[in-house]
């Protein structure tokens, strides 16, 4: 007869963490209706770079002078810019910048935050007050100012833009994870893995990180909004992509001086950028309802 270990028999069982591979997730997020709109609205910005990359309706770098501000058409289905480029070829084009600027941004400030806050929420102490007063200070500077600030040194760029937007997402990384992770530091099933011998790193990678997941997830899709948005932003100041790579952001300031030739021009780069931040923030308030136990149980 084997030996039951009664100390390990004695430990309370850590929940799962991650909601998704939960059986009747994917049923509840059907019937979610903003979840389910934020989805389509996410998967049409990526299919429309994805597209970008075999096929536009015509080159988004060739001018044609001749056929410049020409109204929507069956030839040109958004019309033309002051440079004759096809409108649509530029936003299905441009759709590639906010992807790679959201996703490199995003990645910066998930991977570097979420260190910093573990290590906070683990260490206590000195170590998370100075974590967190460098995070205030970090917040200090906003996206903007951070890629002025750097277009000033370096130039401007997307390269800059990518690494400025993403410092600024550090610190509510860091925030957020740390206050995730001392509540799990709190429970029950952490304190007797640290009894058993446990140290604090592989309490933090396989107790404290798997359950503090869904809040990240939710996270990403909300700054990755944000990022497209600072990322127009910043191209529309001439501080982020740069000629000839087009940019929602960059087609809106040029179209600023042709509002009353062609209004339009300005139309179809801000819809682009409203309804791919609209759709990343219903998607990360669909998956914050679906994730969330409390409200997971009420629906």
């Amino acid at each position: 007869m084997s030996a039951v270990n009664p100390t390990s028999a004695a430990l309370p069982a850590a929940p799962s963490g991650v909601a998704l591979k939960a059986p009747g997730f994917w049923l509840r997020a059907l019937r979610h209706r903003s979840f389910c709109i934020g989805g389509v609205l996410a998967a049409l910005l990526v299919l429309a770079a994805l597209i970008s990359y075999v096929w536009t309706p015509y080159s988004p770098y060739g001018m044609d002078m001749a056929n410049k501000l020409q109204a929507p058409s069956g030839s040109h289905w958004l019309g033309t810019d002051a440079f004759g480029r096809d409108v649509a070829s530029l936003l299905l084009v441009g759709a590639r910048a906010s992807i790679l600027v959201g996703v490199i941004a995003v990645g910066i400030g998930l991977v570097v935050g979420t260190a910093l806050g573990l290590l906070a929420a683990s260490k206590r102490g000195w170590v998370e007050e100075a974590v967190m007063r460098l995070s205030d200070f970090t917040l200090a500077f906003p996206a903007i100012l951070s890629a002025i600030m750097m277009t000033a040194v370096f130039g401007a760029g997307i390269v800059n833009a990518i690494v400025a937007i993403g410092i600024y997402n550090i610190p509510t990384f860091a925030r957020i994870t740390r206050a995730s992770a001392n509540a799990i530091w709190s429970r029950e099933y952490v304190a007797a893995a640290h009894a058993c011998g446990k140290g604090s790193f592989a309490i933090t990678m396989q107790h404290v990180l798997p359950n503090i997941s869904a809040v990240l997830i939710v996270q990403i899709t909300i700054r990755f909004a944000i990022a497209i948005l600072a990322e127009a932003a910043l191209s529309y100041l001439g501080l982020g992509t740069q000629p000839p790579q087009p940019s929602w952001g960059r087609m809106l300031s040029e179209a600023q001086t042709l509002m009353f030739q062609q209004p339009l021009l300005a139309v179809f780069p801000g819809m682009a950028i409203a309804l791919a931040v609209l759709g990343l923030n219903m998607l990360g308030d669909g998956l914050r309802d679906l994730l969330d136990p409390r409200l997971a149980r009420a629906r």
